[in-house]
């Protein structure tokens, strides 16, 4: 039976762990090996690792630190950060990851979304969208590069493009939220939730498990990933990695859902 996901987001910046506030004023947090230590003996649902700076550096995957990464996960991974290649995602799935994240790449390229659907499978495929809503109208854009270059196309357009080309999950990432411990973003996560037919993962803004109790609330089965929410504790942001227990995940589904 699907169930809704809880996902812990970990950013990484020159192999180190980090979190940002819109997409900047990245803090360094520990070392990323150790957070996915401490994420297995909380029995995670999965995790997502992002290599901010790859592709604003034009670098490509670390394909020595995923290895450690997914040596170390006992938890399904998904990678993502300098993924150009279908090459290069296969290499990714061959070091024991279960999925690969593709961003940029994809808006640049939507046919290597269909690239990689081939070489390692739907299910693999991941693509991120990094959204940001218009101050003078509202309206959400999709941007790139780590939120440096706009690409002026809707997240429920793209999100409906990349899935005809193969995508097998869009993770909504909202820039504007992001850090910001006050909740998701609920209309931007409804314009891809209803554009698409794949599963669907709502990152940026939360803050507590109410937060998402809230989301699954909305949309039911669909992944709730959070970065402040599991390294920071308390009004002053401790760095603490944490999770909550299957106990209270299961509380807050079962009361939500």
């Amino acid at each position: 039976m699907l169930r809704p996901r809880v996902i812990p987001c970990l950013l990484v910046r020159d192999k180190g762990l980090v979190k940002t506030v819109g997409f900047a004023d990245a803090k360094y947090v520990g070392d990323p090996i150790n957070a996915v230590k401490i994420f297995n003996e909380k029995e995670v649902d999965e995790l997502i690792v992002l290599d901010i700076d790859a592709t604003t550096q034009g670098r490509g995957p670390d394909y020595q630190m995923i290895e450690k990464l997914a040596v170390e996960s006992r938890m399904p991974l998904c990678y993502g950060g300098g993924v150009k290649t279908a090459e290069q995602a296969k290499a990714i799935i061959g070091l024991g990851v279960e999925k690969v994240a593709i961003s940029s790449a994809a808006l640049d390229n939507p046919d290597l979304v269909s690239q990689v659907a081939d070489a390692v499978g739907r299910q693999s495929v991941v693509v991120v969208l990094d959204v940001k809503r218009r101050s003078r109208d509202g309206k959400y854009d999709v941007w790139t590069h780590n939120g440096r270059i706009n690409t002026g196309r809707s997240p429920a357009e793209v999100a409906a493009e990349t899935e005809r080309h193969g995508a097998g999950e869009i993770v909504v990432n909202s820039i504007d939220n992001d850090g910001q411990m006050k909740g998701y973003d609920m209309a931007v996560a409804a314009q891809v939730r209803d554009a698409t037919g794949v599963p669907v993962t709502v990152l940026g803004g939360a803050g507590s498990l109410k937060d998402i109790g809230e989301l699954v609330g909305r949309f039911g089965v669909i992944g709730a990933a959070a970065g402040s929410l599991f390294v920071f504790k308390g009004i002053y942001r401790a760095v603490l990695i944490n999770y909550p227990s299957a106990h209270e995940r299961d509380r807050v589904i079962r009361e939500n859902l």
